[in-house]
């Protein structure tokens, strides 16, 4: 564990998706120069990301826009419990709260929670909480996702059979002590 701007982070996390060296994913890719590109680090309670986000990510003047935090909360949120149960996961609801709004050419961090919870045992809950530099929180949300195998996805994703033969070998790797 290291410690960045107060905040006690640890190891830096590859997401499975980064096997495909042209994936275009708006919140986590590198490749995409439109997109937010969040990267991820394990935290005690589950993964975190940091982000500070500009004027293209503006909604009134000044003012990051909600639905691109709701995006780095679900891409959080989805990316942990990726990493948890080492198959894909498609988003089934997402609710968010915002508390206070964000500043564009700020620093804020997402921390993603595996949750309980739920009636369906199919279904995997997740929840997320926005941070700015100082421990406040500015946003809350709870996310469901839905597992689904390489097989099943494939019928909504673009892969090669080589790229899903990659991302597959990747997602199936043994979780770290901390689950991710």
């Amino acid at each position: 564990m290291t410690t960045v701007d107060g905040a006690t982070t640890g190891e830096r996390v590859a997401v499975p998706w980064t096997v495909l060296p042209d994936y275009q994913c708006f919140g986590c890719s590198p490749h995409n120069p439109h997109g937010l590109e969040l990267q991820f680090w394990t935290h005690p309670e589950g993964l975190e990301s940091r982000f500070r986000l500009g004027r293209a990510f503006e909604s009134y003047p000044g003012m990051v826009h909600g639905g691109v935090v709701g995006t780095v909360c679900d891409e959080t949120m989805g990316n942990l419990l990726v990493l948890r149960a080492g198959r894909s996961a498609f988003t089934v609801s997402l609710r968010l709260r915002y508390l206070s709004p964000l500043a564009v050419d700020r620093d804020y961090r997402c921390v993603a929670r595996w949750s309980t919870g739920g009636d369906d045992h199919h279904l995997c809950h997740a929840s997320a909480e926005v941070l700015d530099a100082d421990g406040q929180s500015m946003v809350t949300a709870t996310g469901v996702y839905q597992p689904v195998s390489m097989e099943r996805a494939r019928q909504h994703l673009v892969l090669t059979d080589d790229e899903a033969a990659l991302l597959q070998r990747r997602m199936t790797k043994p979780p770290s002590p901390n689950g991710v």
